[in-house]
């Protein structure tokens, strides 16, 4: 069994997401998306790679998977479908579903009306492409066909996205698209179980980066924006219209109602009242905070901002812009920034990740002239990158990987220097071999062959019962009840992680495997014996110890184990005290018998029932 990966975009680079996975014989596209640094071919995917002629790309693609709505993860989703004519099943989230569908036309009438390109998806390419789209709920499983199931796990990151596990036979996978292990103001962080897939394919943009506290980056980001107001300057601060643009409206509504601030602060027209209808619909996606105070107060109702107007670009006196896109690549931030770039007082706040080829890359580069619309520009104002990404950090993804205990990790989404230092440092920390190929590179992963066994009730019945009674025994260990030690072979230093809520134990058994029978089996040993004929052999023991125990001298003998008997019951744990008994002259504990004269006690037992012998004999030494 083999699993096969390549990366069709974002291999070594960030932008143009699109990964096939080939598991037992079944190929999966996870994401569809475009660059935002390129203009020509190369801002879609290669799916050359997948079938050179069109006709034939649904024989080789068994479905299609888009983890959120950012163009980089699903821009090229109606080319690939109406264009190249990929016709088979598409899976995103609801909320995805609802919010691409405006991105996208956003992304058409700039590539066509402003740019001129020519031989782009039209409006109606959209319209059927979202016609295609199946959409899947948070921790469902949903069976492709017969062999093939996908389940999606909470990412954080923007409303909708999702983490997505795939399963065909034996050979799983797991595909992170973009997620944020830090909840935010308005998100949760992300989320998924043990699910130990033999490869996790895992974004890695911020893969060097641990970032300082939240709370700090906050408090710089209001000072920074305050002392450029108070200067009468303009604050330009490029975002996407969902995700971090509320984010970042929250905390300075909060910030201007605290302050009692006048100066206007404008989102981009219309997708103020978007977003709020979305968070509306979708308000289970958001974080608990969110769901507790919504019916009582909505926090995406600003009073203190308010759509914006193109008249506003060169009104006088001090103003804070939200606008799209969040990389100065086209659109009205790019229109405002290069109307604003020259002028010394005013200030752009770039609070994300910014692709090579863009104009927000290059301002944060240094440079100092920057060609917009075919003229030079020359960039006088203030330039401020403060992160506020919703991409999981260095220590994030490390945290993320320990959560899905993958058998192997494949960076991509990233920038090649940096994936190799993460790489390093996950094969060197957490012992997985790690990959971070370019674009076209198929890396072959050896999954592990699963062999179906069957557990005897009687063995699980019994590993409960023992699980149960350790647990007894040390909530008794950790309030004190030392006497009892002798039962417990663990130290104190792991007695808090022993009365969590979830509970391992381990327990004996004989893996059965029947020339008659394809079936293997793990049995407990007197079912194993029974399964193979096998004679049964009993291995007992006999010890004799002195007896200490002074008995007055009319006193007969039972009267010494009578003594014993009551010693024990206080002694001993209570899951074994209330199975001690006294019959027909001796004590009598599972297959434990002790027996007395004036000289000596006598102790049988059997080999199954040591650990409770080891106790008994433990309290008897002491006497």
């Amino acid at each position: 069994m083999q699993i096969k990966v390549v990366p069709l975009g974002a291999g070594q680079d960030v932008g143009r997401s699109c990964v096939l996975v080939t598991l037992n014989g079944k190929n999966i596209m996870f994401d569809c998306g475009m660059h935002m640094g390129y203009s020509d071919d190369r801002r879609f995917p290669d799916f050359n790679y997948i079938s050179k002629t069109k006709s034939k790309i649904n024989q080789h693609l068994d479905a299609v998977i888009i983890t959120h709505f950012h163009l980089d993860h699903c821009g090229a989703l109606p080319f690939f479908t109406e264009m190249i004519g990929y016709e088979g099943p598409i899976y995103m989230t609801q909320p995805t579903k609802a919010i691409a569908p405006i991105l996208l036309e956003d992304y058409r009438r700039i590539m066509t009306s402003r740019k001129g390109v020519e031989n782009f998806f039209t409006s109606e390419m959209i319209k059927q492409s979202m016609k295609k789209v199946r959409t899947i709920r948070l921790h469902e499983t949903v069976h492709v066909d017969d062999d093939l199931e996908i389940k999606a796990y909470y990412a954080g990151h923007v409303l909708g996205a999702a983490m997505f596990f795939a399963r065909v036979g034996d050979a799983s996978c797991v595909y992170t698209g973009d997620y944020n292990m830090t909840p935010d103001r308005h998100l949760g962080a992300a989320w998924i179980d043990k699910c130990r897939p033999d490869v996790l394919i895992s974004e890695s943009t911020y893969a060097t980066t641990i970032r300082d506290s939240k709370r700090c980056r906050e408090r710089d980001f209001l000072k920074k924006v305050y002392d450029c107001i108070s200067q009468g300057g303009k604050v330009l601060i490029p975002v996407f219209a969902l995700g971090r643009a509320q984010e970042l409206c929250i905390l300075l509504e909060t910030f201007w109602e605290r302050m009692n601030l006048k100066v206007p602060i404008y989102f981009a027209a219309g997708l103020t009242e978007k977003a709020t209808n979305y968070y509306k619909m979708f308000i289970n996606w958001t974080n608990e905070k969110i769901k507790k105070t919504f019916l009582e107060r909505n926090m995406f109702d600003f009073k203190h901002i308010t759509s914006f107007d193109r008249s506003n670009i060169m009104a006088p006196g001090a103003q804070v812009l939200f606008a799209t896109p969040g990389m100065l690549h086209a659109g009205l931030s790019l229109e405002v920034f290069c109307k604003w770039a020259p002028d010394s007082n005013n200030m752009v706040i770039m609070p994300g990740y910014c692709v090579a080829g863009t104009v927000g890359h290059k301002v944060l580069s240094g440079q100092k002239r920057i060609e917009c619309d075919g003229r030079l520009i020359d960039v006088r104002l203030s330039v401020e990158h403060l992160s506020f990404s919703a991409h999981a950090d260095a220590k994030g993804i490390m945290q993320l990987i320990r959560l899905a205990e993958p058998r192997n990790v494949m960076l991509v989404h990233g920038e090649a220097e940096k994936m190799k230092f993460l790489q390093q440092k996950i094969t060197h920390e957490l012992k997985i071999p790690c990959t971070f190929p370019e674009n076209g590179r198929t890396v072959a992963v050896e999954g592990v062959h699963a062999i179906p066994v069957q557990l005897s009730t009687l063995l699980l019945e019994a590993a409960t019962q023992k699980m149960m009674k350790d647990r007894e025994m040390a909530l008794r260990l950790k309030r004190g009840r030392t006497d009892q030690a002798p039962y417990i072979e663990w130290d104190n230093s792991q007695l808090p992680q022993l009365t969590a809520d979830k509970w391992t134990t381990s327990f004996n058994g004989v893996l059965v495997a029947n020339e008659n029978d394809t079936t293997m089996k793990v049995l407990d040993i007197c079912s194993a014996v029974d399964e193979l004929g096998l004679p049964r052999h009993e291995l007992n023991f006999t010890l004799k110890i002195p007896n200490y125990l002074t008995c007055s001298k009319s006193s007969e003998e039972p009267s010494v184990l009578h003594s014993l008997y009551n010693l024990l019951k206080r002694k001993l744990p209570k899951c074994l005290s209330d199975d001690l008994c006294f019959e027909n002259d001796c004590l009598c504990l599972s297959s434990i018998t002790i027996t007395a004269d004036s000289a000596q006690f006598t102790l049988d037992w059997n080999y199954q029932d040591e650990k409770k012998f080891e106790v008994i004999l433990d309290l008897m030494r002491r006497l």
